[in-house]
């Protein structure tokens, strides 16, 4: 037994997880109390057996951000470190993902693939469906799905079967970010019936798998996606997880699945308190974004890197997405040191003004080509066309018949150079950077403030994943106490660790 006498013992006896902690206490009724804490160790946070099934000790997952900021060099960080990374492909050319997954299934670590919704770019999802198909990608973040989609059913689907015992076997696993609760529900239902007809139809799956398919979930899994970077509908994650898990519930009773339905949680993950809160309220894993990008294995720029080091909750906004602008659909980014939000949002206007370029009064074509293109925007319209005859022919053939697409085309060539001018770091195009980021950037920065992790080049990606997980159970232990009536010392704080001490104090 550990009898506790001072404020600093009562700390470092917390700190020290895989230890019980007992108190010897009057109460305020002059008898004698014992308070008991009871040993939690990082991996025992969350879901531990959604943890087994995919093969790593922790329920942390870094969620998949595009354009390869969530990096192979990431992924492999993760994966080497017990945990879980999506390679980001969203926005990349295909020859890019290919390669990526060529490097990670070599790399003997889990990890996970990136596939987003292209509502315009449909042959492209496709592809990339195709792709982890053929290559053996076994795990995909779906994400920014308004609708389930047949490549997305085909991935799920293909090599369904029945073991010796009678059990369905789903060999590919979805994981779907969702915000809304009608979404949920459409990934915790079997595949559509209409989709699985037309897989039949084409022989992409057989009668008996389509049937097997009727018995199994889109996704075993929902990450609830709060208030994020990037595409996000702002919500609260303290009334939005609750909400998807009591779904999760409802329907794996409707269905009668032999599987459980999980819930994870993303958005505002950034600090050891809202680690504990998502654990607190029943996630089986936390899932983080903002806080990766800001880290050195990230596939940005040291310049995007040191402009999130000194951001606040306060300094992002919301801004027209480039994959889904004609929809109006809007992504979060970062609005402190850069005039993009502000530019993309005119652009938008003019788009919803206008029925193409030649309508756009001379002195606002002027502006935009002399302070927003730096060109003609008849040379940006050059380039654009070149690019979608090898990414998409098809946007190419409407735009020449419809100058409104066309021109939606043009605006999109800016937004889509901002994220890359951003993740080149660029120096010539710095007020036009697009940084996909979040509150919980800010709420990162403000824990870790004086800390060697306010430094960009020491954020590595695992030390800060490990840092929140032991954080995260710290704090755990120190509420256990605090429900028992033990005042914990005013100074009581959850400071960053180098990853020798978090070591230490797990032994």
């Amino acid at each position: 037994m550990i009898q506790i006498v001072t404020d600093h013992n009562i700390i470092e006896a917390l700190r020290k997880l895989s230890h019980p902690v007992h108190i010897s206490s009057v109460g305020p009724d002059n008898l004698p109390h014992a308070v008991y804490v009871p040993p939690l160790m990082p991996d025992q946070l969350g879901d531990q057996e959604f943890c087994r099934e995919i093969g790593i000790s922790y329920p942390y997952l870094g969620g998949s951000m595009a354009k390869g900021i969530s990096s192979v060099a990431m992924a492999e960080e993760l994966g080497r470190s017990g945990m879980l990374g999506f390679f980001g492909a969203a926005g990349l050319r295909f020859s890019a993902v290919e390669a990526a997954v060529d490097k990670l299934s070599g790399s003997g670590f889990p990890f996970g693939f990136n596939l987003i919704h292209s509502p315009h770019e449909p042959d492209l999802e496709a592809a990339l469906a195709e792709l982890y198909i053929r290559k053996k990608v076994q795990l995909v973040e779906a994400s920014a799905f308004l609708a389930l989609t047949l490549p997305l059913v085909r991935y799920r689907t293909h090599g369904i079967h029945r073991a010796a015992d009678g059990t369905i076997i789903a060999p590919n696993r979805i994981i779907a970010k969702v915000s809304r609760e009608e979404l949920a529900e459409k990934f915790f239902s079997p595949p559509p019936e209409k989709l699985l007809r037309q897989l039949l139809d084409v022989g992409a799956i057989t009668a008996e798998q389509a049937k097997l398919a009727t018995r199994i979930p889109m996704a075993q899994e929902v990450t609830a996606e709060a208030d994020s970077g990037g595409h996000t509908d702002n919500r609260p994650a303290i009334a939005l997880f609750p909400a998807i898990a009591s779904l999760a519930g409802r329907m794996e009773q409707k269905f009668g699945y032999a599987v459980k339905l999980r819930v994870g949680l993303a958005g505002g993950i950034a600090t050891p308190a809202a680690v504990a809160a998502a654990f607190a309220m029943g996630a089986a894993y936390i899932m983080t974004g903002s806080v990766n990008q800001a880290c050195v294995e990230s596939g940005t720029s040291d310049a995007v890197r040191r402009m999130l080091a000194e951001t606040r909750q306060a300094d992002v906004i919301m801004a027209p997405a480039a994959d889904m602008f004609e929809m109006g659909v809007s992504v979060q980014v970062l609005k402190r040191g850069t005039m993009f939000p502000m530019r993309a949002a005119k652009l938008y206007d003019m788009y919803r003004s206008h029925d193409g370029l030649e309508s756009i009064p001379g002195p606002e074509r002027d502006k935009l080509e002399k302070t927003l293109f730096l060109a003609p925007l008849a040379d940006i319209w050059r380039d654009t066309r070149a690019f979608f005859l090898q990414r998409d022919p098809c946007q190419v053939e409407r735009a020449e018949r419809d100058p409104k697409h066309h021109m939606a085309l043009v605006f999109r060539w800016y937004l889509g150079q901002a994220a890359q001018w951003a993740k080149d770091g660029a120096s010539t195009r710095t007020m036009d950077y697009q940084v996909w980021c979040g509150p919980a950037m800010g709420a990162f920065n403000e824990w870790t403030a004086g800390s060697f992790l306010a430094t960009p080049e020491k954020r590595r990606v695992a030390t800060v994943a490990r840092n929140l997980l032991f954080g995260a159970a710290l704090l755990t232990r120190a509420n256990i106490l605090r429900y028992q009536a033990i005042k914990l010392p005013a100074d009581f704080r959850i400071e960053p660790l180098e990853d020798l001490h978090i070591k230490e104090y797990l032994t």
